[in-house]
């Protein structure tokens, strides 16, 4: 047992490679993707096209102003943890999740998000129009309802992009609206 400890101990303490595979790896702000070759950007350009994601969801959060906020997430699916591992070391952000039967990268900080998209923006073929989407939804800052209507219609639209939630995903533009109309 002293040994996992050990191993804990190097590899950032808590974490383990187990069952519940979950680590982070966080640099700071600026510093995303700073030793990436345009080899390795296209690489993972590649990894997003596909075998990635790039999601926006819309959550109720009494905090901010409107009762809403959006979030993009970046994910990208493997069966192994090797490719993903590769993402962490080369962007220096994300963090690997174990599934049933798969692994992801996930990414939800948002200026980060932002990094990691303009960072592989002149790569992405298949996925161009999830990247402009999204980077439209990083980039509008909320001032009004309307602002928040306008980032929700955009993050309808690029969930229609995305097979998994095909059939699943509610229309969040309209929930907004009801919302912020029966409060004025």
């Amino acid at each position: 047992m002293k040994e996992e400890g050990n191993k804990q101990a190097q590899n950032g303490g808590g974490h383990n490679a187990g069952p519940k595979l979950s680590w982070y790896i966080v640099f700071m702000v600026g510093s995303v993707g700073k030793g990436c070759s345009e080899v390795d950007k296209a690489y993972i350009a590649g990894l997003f096209d596909c075998d990635g994601a790039i999601m926006a969801t819309i959550e109720s959060h009494r905090e901010k102003k409107f009762g809403f906020r959006v979030r993009v997430i970046l994910k990208v699916t493997q069966k192994k943890t090797e490719i993903l591992e590769y993402i962490c070391a080369t962007l220096g952000v994300g963090k690997i999740q174990k599934n049933r039967t798969t692994f992801d990268w996930v990414l939800k900080d948002q200026q980060t998000c932002k990094e990691v998209l303009k960072i592989v923006t002149r790569y992405i073929k298949g996925k161009s129009s999830q990247v402009r989407l999204a980077l439209e939804i990083l980039s509008t800052p909320i001032l009004s309802k309307e602002d928040l209507l306008h980032v929700a219609l955009l993050a309808d639209t690029l969930s229609g992009f995305n097979v998994r939630s095909f059939g699943r995903r509610k229309n969040y533009a309209l929930k907004i609206q009801e919302h912020t109309s029966s409060n004025d």
